[in-house]
């Protein structure tokens, strides 16, 4: 299982993505599931994947093949002239591994479940947000709702709906993903750190601004002791149900 998070912000936009993969108890790995593709100055683009492995690390790998394949006339995410052209880029190359590989997934009772947020910023427009389904279709995020989930979301999902709004700082956008992170660790052992995060500001066109933070991060560490105790003493000032 993944857990992803994808926020579009009046400063910018942030990602974060666990690591982790199983295949059950006794066999968990650690892999990115955050991928970058960047032209300095130009554009950012990038991509949180969630479900089966193979599947979206073949997606990634399409992607990229298609960057490096030296055919002009072929329009690639580091051509394309918008970030809507991007995403119907990345569900054509989700539906092209499917008719690769979905027959033969189905036959062996594996499923062809991937789930991808896809963000960024090409010169000449906004910052904006999408999430792109198995099926190569997508959304784009919309402002009543600034933030997108993959994967084990629902214990991550309370603290963004109650607490983020598109005015908030970066670094403030950072403290609320990194505790709903804490929520989904302490919830499902199948979300896993090390934690990949960027925080990318409009018009910057860099993705300096990344970090992977593991488990002895003294700042997540305190993060989480705090967010724990305040907890407790919010729930202790509260009055008691009577009946």
């Amino acid at each position: 299982m993944t857990y992803c998070v994808g926020l579009k912000l009046d400063r910018g936009l942030l990602f974060a993505s666990d690591t982790r993969t199983n295949a059950g108890v006794d066999n968990i790995s650690t892999f990115k599931k955050l991928h970058v593709w960047e032209e300095p100055g130009e554009r950012v683009i990038t991509l949180l994947s969630s479900g089966n492995l193979a599947v979206t690390q073949a997606v990634v790998s399409l992607i990229s093949e298609h960057i490096t394949s030296g055919e002009s006339d072929r329009v690639t995410v580091m051509t394309a002239k918008t970030m809507f052209q991007v995403a119907r880029l990345v569900g054509s190359a989700v539906r092209e591994v499917k008719t690769i590989d979905g027959e033969a997934l189905a036959a062996s009772a594996e499923n062809f479940f991937v789930t991808f947020i896809l963000g960024g910023q090409i010169k000449g427009e906004e910052p904006r947000l999408f999430q792109v389904y198995a099926a190569g279709n997508f959304i784009e995020v919309s402002s009543d709702t600034p933030f997108l989930q993959i994967g084990e979301h629902k214990y991550g999902k309370p603290i963004l709906d109650r607490v983020t709004r598109s005015d908030m700082r970066l670094g403030e956008a950072a403290k609320l993903v990194l505790l709903s992170f804490d929520s989904t660790l302490r919830s499902n052992l199948s979300v896993g750190m090390p934690i990949d995060m960027l925080l990318y500001n409009t018009d910057s066109f860099s993705t300096e601004r990344q970090v992977r933070i593991d488990q002895d991060d003294p700042y997540f560490q305190k993060l989480s002791r705090g967010w724990s105790d305040k907890l407790r003493e919010a729930f202790a000032d509260l009055d008691e149900f009577d009946v």
